[in-house]
């Protein structure tokens, strides 16, 4: 015990030479390459005393890096994340002029301006060659991980905190967000997400569920963080009682919404008792929180959302290498962006401006960020974290579902999943981890693109009211887009935007395939005679127009060619929707009970031989109506949690299996459901939720079906050799 003791303690403090090494050639190379930098007097050194000095200067800035850095990060809360980021090389530079000074004799100098390039060179260098060393070892990556996990188990067990002494297996969901099924198996099947190859193969196993209509990350993370989406019909859609527009990723709105499903489940969620959530639009009831939008609102120390920024660039090489990854992802989408329309490819959105910031800030930043916090939780040995990985559907909606483009980012998000798992291995507690995503992603070209004109621009036209000449875009809605504002510390979008001007006008809303119309000068949700009365030719106008698959206005779907088929009729709406699925009916009849559905539901057109869609926003992969795979979204779980039973419906029916796998694992005691077995979730009549509804996705409980034998949540490392990223 005492030999390996001191083996560990002998390979440590050679690691430490061997960068401090490192780090002093570099200096030296730097010193010799820029000319505002030196490392001699002014009358001149031998090679002896430049080389001394150097190792003096490396040695400094090492220590001041280790001691002070972290200090400066925590005094700078306030400032915005991605602030935070670009300010991280100056005060690196001024670590470095800080190392300077206390050379011997004034022996080194530096301008301000080349001492933030030295500094993030020599914390890139030193990063770079820590964790050669660490990968190269493998008794030492982990050994470091046992050291963290067993310093972390020591410090919660004199806290007294859940877990701490013969914990229960802990669960990890990582949300894929926007990866549908089909993607997801075929990313398996064809190497490009190897890791999940290689659990599907062994340890886990998979099936689809299938969306709300309202197929997108609001509705459906409301659903499985907290039990219940009522009333959610859209990405963003208008409440007349208030006049304003409620935006899911807004995070005013997130925060509205959380408190309306507390309140109506009275249950705080599905993380209340040593939870996390990383990166998601709710909280979920979690203590730990790190990039939640719903808390993103609160200001000064009520806003503990963007402590995983600061915990995570607290190491200066962490933020040169995100930074040196975020620019490398810019300058990857503007070489996909420049191919794609030298190829000519159709359909294609704009994807200038600022989007390939976004884009890099959703794939990089964010990635980086929370899977540092879902290490971190896991070595803190947490007993449930919740965490949402947005790249993909930030890519996906740009460059489509399927692709070169996208293929990269299902890749890089393999090799996050295998990270994590082999910090499974090392962490205080036996870890299982289960997959899923929020919705699909459907392909298709835009409404504009293949029709000249907006959604608005055709509401405007049925109604009578004066169209633009020229069409103006649907800005797109993506989650990312509202990281990066809060990041920012950017204010809510206020104004017309958020409050409609009162008037006849109608407001015209989109969320992917799924539009939205409202009149407010109407109170309460209009009749269909009340709306033909006032705009005689809009329903006909629109239930006609190619571009469009069906309407819902009042309890009736429309069709083109007078078509219409009742909700409350049996047998009607499924005949009239069965070209977009076996549940679309079932679907639609729960969100017309919706107190806040819209006064006209707008669906675009869907191919089911393509499985193209036309979204009202400029997206050519899209989410939100009904339609495609963007409905069908994945659950993969280990196969020592119990089966999720029959094919779940709704993000509700997903809540309810997640909260059954963590009574299963005897973890974090979540409050049971008071309702008694067959209580519908909706305040509506039972029998428009019962047999008559068909729809599946809140009342059945599940019975357990958990095998027999071992728990099998253990997953084991892929068996190469990866980097050490635990920092």
């Amino acid at each position: 015990m005492r030999g390996g003791r001191w083996r560990s303690t002998g390979s440590a403090l050679v690691r430490v030479i061997l960068v401090w090494a490192v780090s002093t050639l570099t200096l030296l190379a730097l010193a010799g390459i820029l000319p505002d930098f030196r490392l001699e007097s002014a009358d001149g050194d031998s090679v002896t005393r430049i080389a001394l000095t150097a190792a003096w200067g490396a040695g400094a800035f090492g220590l001041l890096s280790a001691l002070v850095w972290p200090v400066l990060v925590r005094a700078l809360l306030l400032v915005p994340a991605l602030v935070l980021g670009l300010l991280v090389f100056f005060l690196n530079g001024s670590l470095l002029l800080m190392a300077l000074s206390l050379i011997p004799a004034d022996r080194g100098e530096a301008a301000p301006e080349t001492a933030v390039v030295v500094a993030a060179v020599m914390s890139a260098v030193a990063s770079a060659t820590s964790t050669a060393l660490a990968v190269r070892d493998d008794d030492a990556y982990r050994r470091r991980l046992y050291r963290l996990a067993d310093r972390r188990r020591r410090r919660r067990r004199r806290a007294g905190a859940p877990g701490a002494d013969g914990a229960a297996p802990g669960l990890v969901f990582l949300q894929l967000d926007g990866v549908g099924h089909e993607v997801l198996r075929r990313a398996a099947d064809t190497g490009v997400m190897p890791t999940v190859a290689h659990w599907l193969e062994r340890t886990h196993r998979i099936a689809p569920w299938h969306t709300d209509w309202s197929s997108q990350t609001g509705a459906s993370q409301l659903g499985i963080l907290h039990g219940s989406n009522f009333d959610v019909p859209a990405f963003r859609w208008y409440e007349k009682d208030t006049g304003e527009v409620v935006v899911c990723n807004r995070p005013t709105s997130a925060a509205e919404l959380q408190r309306r499903a507390v309140a109506r489940t009275a249950d705080g969620g599905l993380l209340t008792l040593d939870g996390a959530s990383r990166g998601n639009l709710f909280s979920g009831g979690a203590d730990q929180l790190a990039l939640v939008l719903s808390v993103s609102a609160r200001r000064g120390r009520a806003n503990r959302s963007r402590a995983g920024y600061f915990a995570y660039f607290c190491d200066p090489a962490n933020a040169v290498r995100t930074a040196l990854s975020f620019s490398a992802e810019v300058g990857r989408e503007i070489r996909q962006s420049l191919r794609a329309r030298l190829r000519g490819d159709r359909p294609r959105v704009s994807r200038g401006g600022l989007y390939p910031m976004i884009r890099a800030f959703a794939t990089v930043v964010e990635r980086d960020v929370v899977v540092a916090a879902v290490i971190g939780d896991m070595l803190a040995g947490r007993a449930a974290v919740y965490a949402d990985l947005v790249a993909y559907d930030e890519v996906a909606h740009h460059s489509g579902p399927s692709g070169r483009d996208t293929d990269q980012v299902l890749a890089r998000l393999d090799r996050s999943l295998a990270l994590i798992a082999r910090v499974a291995e090392h962490a205080p507690r036996e870890y299982r981890i289960v997959l899923l995503s929020d919705h699909g992603q459907s392909p298709g070209e835009t409404f504009l693109g293949r029709y000249g004109l907006t959604l608005k621009d055709l509401v405007r036209a049925g109604c009578g009211l004066p169209v633009p000449r020229r069409a103006g875009r649907t800005r797109s809605g993506a989650e990312a887009r509202a990281a990066v504002r809060a990041a920012l510390h950017r204010p809510v979008e206020e104004g017309e935007e958020a409050r409609p001007r009162p008037g006849p006008d109608p407001v015209v809303l989109a969320s992917g395939n799924l539009g939205l119309i409202s009149f407010p000068n109407i109170p309460g949700r209009a009749t269909r005679q009340q709306i033909e009365r006032a705009h005689p030719a809009l329903l006909t106008t629109l239930a006609n127009h190619p571009g469009i698959g069906f309407l819902l206005v009042d309890g009736e779907v429309l069709g083109p060619d007078g078509a219409r088929a009742r909700l409350d009729v049996p047998g009607e709406a499924e005949a009239a929707l069965a070209r977009f699925g076996p549940g679309a009916a079932a679907a639609v009849r729960r969100t017309d009970s919706f107190p806040h559905a819209a006064d006209v539901m707008v669906n675009s057109a869907y191919d089911p031989g393509t499985g193209a869609v036309h979204a009202f926003e400029e997206q050519i992969g899209s989410h939100g109506g009904l339609g495609g795979e963007q409905g069908r979204a994945f659950l993969m779980w280990p196969t020592g949690l119990s089966d999720p039973g029959a094919e779940l419906v709704g993000a509700e029916a997903v809540h309810r299996v997640l909260r059954r796998w963590l009574r299963e694992a005897d973890g974090p005691r979540v409050p049971l459901d008071p309702r008694p077995a067959g209580v519908p979730l909706d305040p509506r009549p039972a029998a428009r939720v019962g047999a008559e509804s068909g729809y599946r996705g809140g009342v059945e409980p599940v019975e357990d079906s958990r095998p027999a034998g071992g728990a099998g949540g253990i997953l084991p490392s892929v068996g190469e050799s990866r980097q050490d990223e635990t920092r």
